[in-house]
């Protein structure tokens, strides 16, 4: 077994339960947030807004910062990765339910990674290999209208159709368009249930770092549109802003380029994941290298700065919540969580432009792990 995991469990309240809560307010049932009834709520998802960052840059989030506390902050999922989080948001339910078990994961039948985002194409039915229904399609049960407000190039996609599949979906480019837009779905619908989603954050985080002018920048806006859609919102009106994940900033000099230690890729046929949590997939049909004997070559190489774990610790740890039988093989043989300020590349890859990336996630750090669940309007706790 590994040495040193996690030290501590995931939060009692879970990114899972926040939209189902949000339905079952507008529904009029009691919740796991004990958010209160309402005839219309509005979920925000500011991708890549980690709890830490609105606590260190305060002063330029006064909406975010001043409605932030102790008990307004919950975990994520593993991986902290945009397609596991969404997906579980959306769904309510864990990583290891829905299937979407990292950013690129392994398609045992087309012998592939694929990558979970913008991936998708024929062989792979974003109505199955995502495999539960959404909230949306559970309001639409109840008769609650649904909507999902994004950038038009979104509108479409395979992700979208995997996880917003039941919502009306309505493109709007710029932040306060999007807000514009849920405003005016608020003013057009006796009952609705609306998930907003930001993207710029992650994108300046990418590109720039969290701790970039960029990224303050998106940060700054993002908090003016909330002050000012929340001071516009009406009685029976509630609104919950959340995030995918955190992130953390790894300088370039932070790269581990873990191919050229030959022995920490012998025997494996696919690399997945995310550079702060690779997933490694072995050849089938061979017996010399095993994922116990892969994952104590990693720790005897990078333990002192990642978390090494096989499948089925993993598993057994709760790490993707509970996995379903079908799920377990998209998940790798052995799996590598950075716990230090790195990154994971594999310099044999064609495609080398993900390590321009300076804003990075995936990982079980705090920063990745844990994110804001900030209320307003007539969830402002009382």
């Amino acid at each position: 077994m590994p040495s040193m995991l996690p030290a501590r469990q995931f939060s009692a309240l879970r990114l899972a339960d926040v939209l189902p809560s949000c339905l079952a307010a507008v529904a009029g049932e009691a919740n796991p947030l004990g958010l209160p009834a309402v005839a219309k709520a509005v979920l925000v998802l500011a991708d890549g807004l980690g709890a830490d960052a609105i606590r260190q840059r305060a002063g330029h989030a006064r909406f975010l910062a001043t409605r932030m506390h102790k008990t307004s902050i919950i975990d994520s999922v593993f991986p902290t990765t945009t397609a596991a989080g969404i997906a579980t948001l959306t769904t309510g339910v864990e990583p290891g339910q829905h299937g979407l078990v990292g950013y690129r994961v392994r398609d045992e039948a087309g012998d592939r990674v694929v990558n979970q985002l913008t991936g998708w194409d024929a062989g792979m039915d974003p109505a199955t290999w995502q495999r539960v229904r959404t909230v949306f399609e559970q309001a639409t049960d109840a008769g609650i209208p649904s909507f999902a407000v994004g950038q038009k190039r979104f509108t479409s996609s395979g992700f979208t159709q995997a996880v917003l599949r039941g919502a009306r979906y309505v493109g709007a480019e710029t932040v306060a368009d999007r807000f514009r837009a849920a405003r005016r779905i608020l003013d057009e619908h006796p009952r609705a249930l609306v998930y907003l989603y930001v993207s710029e954050l992650d994108v300046a985080a990418h590109a720039k770092g969290w701790e970039s002018d960029a990224w303050l920048a998106e940060l700054e806006t993002l908090d003016s549109e909330l002050g000012r859609f929340s001071a516009a919102l009406r009685r029976d009106e509630g609104l919950v802003v959340t995030a995918d994940h955190g992130v953390i900033d790894v300088p370039a000099a932070k790269h581990v380029l873990f191919d050229t230690a030959p022995q920490l890729v012998a025997g494996v046929r696919h690399v997945g994941g995310d550079p702060r949590c690779v997933q490694l997939y072995l050849e089938p049909d061979q017996a010399a290298i095993t994922a116990d004997s892969l994952a104590g070559l990693w720790r005897e190489a990078e333990g002192d700065r990642a978390w090494v774990l096989t499948r089925r610790e993993a598993v057994d740890a709760g790490w993707f919540g509970v996995v379903a039988p079908e799920v377990e093989a998209r998940i790798g043989d052995v799996i590598v969580a950075a716990r230090k300020r790195v990154a994971y590349y594999d310099s044999r890859e064609a495609n080398q432009s993900g390590r321009t990336m300076i804003g990075q996630h995936g990982a079980f750090t705090d920063e990745e792990l844990r994110v804001p669940l900030i209320r307003a309007g007539a969830f402002q706790p009382r």
